[in-house]
């Protein structure tokens, strides 16, 4: 067994009072087990007025939200102008009428929806409930199911090809794929007009690819040469509604694979001329955007992102003779994070691209001085025109763009180097970088939601030791309106509550802080000593330590079993400066462990009650991968993992994350972090839990780990869920997460599940 303490930190500790471990060390108990499976149960209803972030009602000064109250939840209605608010609905005659509609029984504070929309002129809601929308008339309070699907995630690529023609704005012609080519023709007439014979089953131009000029006298499409189509398959070995097992098979790219290749094709109608642009600018695609055309039909852009993932551009094709050139072109030497949602750039993604006068400017996101900001470029040369936002912090999103009084507004963290650099701030500021104002203040995180006229914006802000207080705000200078809601912690407090504590140390280059959090056991002795276990996500794609109030955590419900949990951002994650993201970069099995050791060391060193001679460590998914990969590469620290449906090999895995990160072509820098490469290092205990049906990760890939280990002859556990997607075990896995730490870090035997069971039903 180690030392707990570096000689570094043990020379702080020895500055530290001498606290001796209690001779009074139970833990893991039968009663610490019935304590933290109940702690969700004993906190539920005591947070009161917490809302969630508010909704503006679409073109009104309007909005809800809906916040938590002693039963359950309420929905609230707000008129910005006037400041009246009150229910949003009859809550008592929406649950009645669900209840009779569904069959299910539902209370006025318990409705089965967490979201709203108003339509039919504010008359009716629209809600998901159980997988479909339905519809409550608010007069009448009567319900009734649409029968359309709520959708598992949003698509926003190009539209569905449903194989109806597409027509022409001037309302003239339509096109349409005939034979695997272009084809176009007069509405309402047979006679088809063949723009393209290229067209063939190996390479064939794509429907949902056309894109008419605005003035209907030219098309462009892209013509598809389709890649490899690779299979993931599946055993379902347990179906409900039958005896024998199922087979199916889903479409997964990976690592490495062949691609399809879009060669985008310009077609002018008057004189059926095909024009195929030279793809010297996209000579290697990963991806290739919708084409859109500009408004005067002089050109349309496409934007180009290139296998690999570090060079992406813009680019415009002249309408009349096809030439090709690039807007902006980024090129990394590393990774260009490119992924959006609905437009804006988050915690997904650091690309925003906003055209102004039809593309005469353009303004766009970029990291290339090393943090995350937005540039002004000329449209016509390509050139920088100016830097907007500059500066050691980083934009996190664009709310809004003013082409009239060019300006921006935009959240951002890290400008106040005395805050948590995480804590999202929001700004406005002009197109030339001036005029730079701060719409939000206080050491505390926020999310703001803008009216659609920008004129108002609602702010809630919270930490985690802090309840959320709701306010609604000036978009103009941030001026306070009115408080909305604030939240009561009080109740929750009394009945033992605690927030975690933030704790941040130096990381690997001992100069940049490494933030996280300590969640402690309620009944927590500073004389006793307590293992440590870490939650892991390093997933490059963001953040993700808490950085709001929440009132409940699973972190607390393991802590409760006698342990010290922590969970911390290390190198390699998102939202800091592009130097703190690129330890990503070909290298997914550092995961910031480097970092997280020397903040476990820190932590150590404060908190003599910080036991690092016995750390565990556990995550799902691309925390699988680390949790496991803690133990492989760094067994002189972490003792114990649990991995939940770990991408243990990125060659495994889905081909948009890992390639993003990892880099194409496929090289040593994926065995190097592989699980399954690396296993025969394993040093110490590890639980791997699996899915049979993840279609998230495919989960060949935990098998090809406990193949490898038991072809190195190393001991492990594993629990395989049969009929189970991408998780972490449910119940049932929290169960085993919490009994192999007890087991393996506490040296102690877990109670036995019938007789905690039996603890539970009597204190019931």
């Amino acid at each position: 067994m180690r030392s707990s303490l570096s000689f570094a930190t043990a020379t702080l500790a020895f500055c530290a009072p001498l606290l001796l471990p209690s001779t009074a060390t139970a833990q893991g108990t039968l009663a610490d087990y019935e304590r933290a499976t109940t702690l969700q149960e004993r906190f539920d209803g005591l947070a009161l007025d917490i809302a969630a972030t508010p909704t503006w009602v679409e073109q009104t000064h309007r909005f809800w939200y809906r916040k938590s109250v002693r039963d359950g939840n309420m929905f609230v209605l707000v008129d910005a102008d006037t400041l009246e608010q009150g229910p949003a609905f009859d809550h008592t005659r929406v649950a009645a009428a669900l209840s009779t509609a569904t069959g299910n029984d539902y209370g006025p504070a318990t409705l089965p929806f967490r979201t709203l929309e108003f339509v039919d002129e504010a008359q009716e809601i629209e809600i998901p409930v159980d997988g479909t929308f339905w519809r409550c008339a608010l007069e009448s309070t009567e319900c009734h199911s649409t029968g359309r699907e709520v959708p598992r995630f949003r698509s926003f690529g190009r539209r569905p090809d449903r194989g109806e023609p597409l027509p022409s704005p001037d309302g003239q012609w339509e096109a349409l794929i005939d034979n695997h080519n272009v084809a176009v023709r007069a509405i309402g007439s047979d006679n088809l007009i063949r723009l393209s014979l290229d067209g063939s089953e190996g390479s064939a131009y794509e429907l949902a690819s056309i894109a008419w000029s605005p003035d209907s006298a030219k098309l462009a499409a892209y013509r598809v040469r389709p890649g490899y189509r690779r299979e993931v398959h599946y055993v379902e070995s347990s179906p409900e509604d039958q005896v024998q097992p199922k087979h199916s098979s889903r479409v997964y790219p990976k690592p490495g694979d062949v691609l399809a290749v879009e060669q985008p094709v310009l077609f002018e109608i008057a004189n059926r001329q095909q024009i195929v642009i030279d793809d010297a600018l996209f000579p290697n695609p990963y991806s290739m955007s919708p084409l859109q055309w500009r408004a005067d039909s002089r050109a349309f852009t496409l934007e180009y992102n290139q296998r690999g993932h570090q060079v992406y551009r813009i680019i415009e094709v002249d309408g009349q003779t096809g030439s090709a050139r690039a807007v902006i072109s980024e090129e990394a030497e590393t990774f260009f994070n490119y992924r959006t949602i609905r437009g804006r750039q988050t915690d997904s993604g650091k690309k925003f691209r906003h055209d102004l006068d039809d593309g005469a400017e353009v303004i766009w996101m970029s990291e290339r001085d090393g943090w995350n900001h937005l540039y002004l470029f000329d449209g016509a040369t390509g050139e920088t025109k100016n830097q907007i936002t500059q500066g050691e912090w980083v934009v996190r999103s664009v709310e809004k763009v003013d082409e009239e009084a060019r300006q921006i507004w935009f959240s951002a963290s890290g400008m106040d180097p005395r805050q948590d650099p995480y804590f999202v701030h929001y700004y406005r500021v002009g197109f030339d970088g001036r005029g730079l104002t701060a719409l939000t203040h206080g050491d505390v995180n926020h999310a703001a939601a803008f009216s659609d006229d920008m004129t108002m914006f609602i702010d809630t802000y919270s930490r985690v030791d802090m309840a959320p207080v709701t306010e609604l705000r000036r978009a103009k200078d941030g001026a306070l309106v009115n408080e909305i809601v604030r939240g009561d912690i009080s109740t929750l407090q009394s009945a033992g509550w605690k927030p975690p504590e933030v704790f941040a140390a130096k990381g690997r280059d001992g100069v940049t802080d490494i933030w996280g959090v300590i969640f402690r056991p309620l009944n927590f002795d500073p004389s006793r000593t307590y293992p440590v276990i870490e939650n892991i996500y390093a997933g490059p794609q963001g953040s993700f330590v808490p950085k709001s109030f929440r009132a409940f955590s699973s972190m607390q419900v393991l802590a409760e079993l006698g342990f010290i949990v922590v969970q911390i951002d290390g190198m390699g994650t998102s939202n800091r400066s592009k130097a703190f993201h690129d330890i990503a970069w070909k290298n997914l099995g550092d995961a910031g462990l480097p970092d997280r050791i020397l903040w476990h060391e820190a932590a150590a060193a404060a908190y003599p009650s910080y036991d690092i001679s016995r750390v565990g460590i556990y995550g799902t998914s691309a925390g699988g991968q680390s949790s496991l990969g803690a133990l492989l590469f760094h067994p002189d620290f972490y003792d114990v993992a649990v991995s939940a449906s770990g991408c243990h090999d990125n060659r495994m895995d889905k081909i948009w994350w890992n390639e993003q990160w990892m880099g194409w072509p496929i090289g040593p820098q994926y065995s190097a972090s592989s699980n399954v490469d690396n296993a025969h290092k394993l040093v110490g205990n590890v639980l791997l839990i699996v899915g049979e049906l993840d279609t998230n990760v495919d989960p060949a890939s935990t098998l090809q780990v406990m193949d490898a280990l038991i072809r190195a002859d190393k001991p492990f556990d594993s629990l395989f869920i049969p009929g189970a997607g991408h998780t972490s075990g449910g119940d049932y896995g929290q169960h085993k997460r919490m009994d192999y730490f007890v087991q393996h870090l506490l040296d102690v035997t877990p109670p036995s599940w019938p007789a905690l069971a039996e603890t539970l039903a009597r204190a019931q």
